[in-house]
């Protein structure tokens, strides 16, 4: 058993023991796109609570995508693990998670649109206070939820985990609704200290409210459990950090909790 699969199911053992966490296939669609979801709640929890969207890697919507749509559920709120690819299109090859990411952040129109589509089915599902959403993104979804809040999405907080900082679209002023926060490896060499500088600059000059934290010694990929075999397979600098990832999973939980008053 890879160390993926025994993270996923440590995660999951207290769902069956302590909780009653599920998962569901949904479906929803823009335009002719068919876009496959996954929706984790926890049913014993009698009331209406916040909905997060979780943004996938490059690879596309997948079971790392899920895992923290579970975790998310067991802390209490809705989670949605979205699809931005359609289709539920995967890629087991750098060429083809870029071609597929490349498509979406050269169309963001389309990109948003998708974004608001899964936003919606989110907001109307039984478990969920439509007026409490906010997203998460990891690599590519990092910096898509980045593009999101910057285009004036209507979420109450996004972070992104190890993702791009480049904007298509700067931040303007009064348009970012939402609290942001980035998580960055410090020695991931897909994000130069320019990309740094021109992001903070950006979050200055639009008075948003944000925090960058950087991770000594993190790589590209840190919070993924499968980085360290990614990376030898294709020779990437990707790497799993046991400390960043947790350090910054519960730097999220403390900022959620906070905005969400629990």
């Amino acid at each position: 058993m890879n160390r993926f699969a025994m993270a996923v199911l440590l995660c999951c053992i207290p769902f069956t023991a302590m909780s009653a966490v599920v998962g569901e296939e949904v479906v929803y669609r823009h335009g002719d796109t068919r876009m496959n979801g996954y929706l984790a709640y926890d049913d014993a929890i009698g009331k209406k609570r916040p909905g997060i969207l979780v943004v996938h890697e490059w690879w596309g919507h997948n079971a790392y995508a899920r895992s923290r749509a579970e975790q998310l559920a067991a802390m209490g709120y809705t989670a949605l693990a979205v699809d931005m690819y359609g289709e539920g299109k995967q890629a087991d090859h750098p060429k083809d998670a870029g071609r597929f990411a490349g498509e979406v952040k050269n169309n963001m129109e389309t990109a948003g649109a998708r974004f608001q589509a899964a936003t919606e089915l989110l907001q109307n599902h039984k478990t969920v206070a439509r007026n409490d959403i906010s997203a998460i993104g990891y690599c590519f979804g990092g910096g898509m939820v980045l593009e999101m809040a910057r285009r004036g999405h209507d979420l109450d907080l996004v972070a992104s985990f190890h993702g791009s900082l480049p904007a298509s679209t700067p931040a303007a002023k009064g348009t970012v609704k939402a609290e942001v926060m980035v998580f960055n490896g410090a020695d991931d060499p897909f994000v130069k200290q320019e990309h740094i500088e021109a992001f903070m600059a950006e979050m200055d000059r639009a008075e948003v409210k944000y925090s960058f934290t950087n991770y000594p010694g993190a790589k590209h990929s840190f919070t993924n459990p499968e980085a360290d075999d990614f990376g030898k397979k294709f020779d990437l600098p990707l790497q799993y950090d046991a400390m960043a990832d947790k350090q910054s999973w519960g730097a999220l939980s403390k900022a959620l909790d906070a905005i969400y008053a629990k």
